[in-house]
């Protein structure tokens, strides 16, 4: 009776457990889908997963040391499933021929809460949700999280979006000295002073009308530092001054975007101006645009 299993993970029936983790490991690394881009890569990625979780579980192993490819018709697990035709879900298959509840899926660490054989194992991981404060889904921080008599702290990635989510390893219910995860969605709260558009912040500025005339430096507070800023002569309301690296980190890239400040002209009020000026602005200022 062929092994296909085994043969998926080019070991024998005899290896040991750790042979078994080895032998994964350093086939999960050569077909992981991020490293390796043949076509079949995939699928061979995923079969490697699925041949694990079956072989590294105790009771899912013995049960497969008795019936075999029989399974899967005589085939072996490779021949199977391709023979279901493209796009195949592979937990679907495992499912209609083992039983059980839904899987987690292959795409990582395959079917890990999955139905195999019938023994079906409870969702472990918790959902949550938690509210930071916008300057710090953009410098990151730690939050504190008080959950079923566990208190911690996680890590809030510099510049997490709003709605994104974490994983906290083993913070989620424990079954059978299993412990899932804390899934935790992200809800930045909104800012009086900045808008965000994925990497780029905007913030106004006040800036007094003589300033604006004449040009000067207004000393302004940014999320990351507080800055100078050079305004030159005749600025126009709502004009933009684009500040290199003040942004939100892009981690993909490596770099920060822009911050871009939006002066906001302050007019002074008439009945507060000197008597002498107030006539002269009378007399000289242009009525006409």
């Amino acid at each position: 009776m062929a092994k296909s299993l085994y043969e998926t993970l080019e070991v024998n029936e005899n290896s040991s457990a750790d042979e078994i983790k080895k032998a994964y490991r350093k086939l999960a690394r050569k077909y992981h889908p991020d490293v390796n881009k043949d076509k079949d890569a995939e699928d061979k990625f995923k079969e490697i997963n699925a041949a694990y979780e079956v072989l590294s579980d105790t009771e899912k192993k013995q049960q497969y040391d008795q019936y075999g490819d029989s399974m899967f018709g005589g085939q072996n697990f490779h021949d199977f499933a391709q023979g279901q035709g493209q796009g195949v879900d592979l937990d679907d298959i495992l499912r209609q021929m083992f039983g059980g509840g839904g899987g987690a899926g292959f795409g990582g660490s395959g079917f890990s809460q999955g139905g195999f054989g019938g023994f079906n194992e409870p969702d472990l991981d918790t959902q949550a949700q938690i509210t930071i404060a916008f300057d710090v889904s953009v410098l990151g921080g730690k939050q504190h999280i008080s959950l079923n008599d566990d208190s911690f702290d996680i890590k809030i990635p510099e510049g997490i979006k709003d709605g994104q989510k974490i994983r906290a390893k083993g913070k989620g219910k424990s079954y059978q000295g299993q412990r899932g995860d804390l899934i935790i969605k992200v809800n930045v709260s909104a800012s009086p002073e900045y808008q965000r558009d994925e990497f780029t912040l905007t913030k106004s500025f006040d800036i007094p009308l003589k300033t604006a005339l004449f040009g000067g430096k207004i000393e302004i507070k940014t999320v990351h530092k507080d800055i100078t800023l050079k305004v030159p002569q005749n600025t126009k309301q709502s004009q933009k001054f684009r500040v290199k690296e003040l942004g939100v980190l892009n981690r993909k890239a490596g770099a920060k975007g822009d911050l871009y400040l939006k002066a906001n002209i302050v007019l002074p009020k008439v009945d507060e101006l000197d008597e002498e000026l107030i006539a002269i602005l009378q007399e000289k200022l242009p009525e006409t645009i």
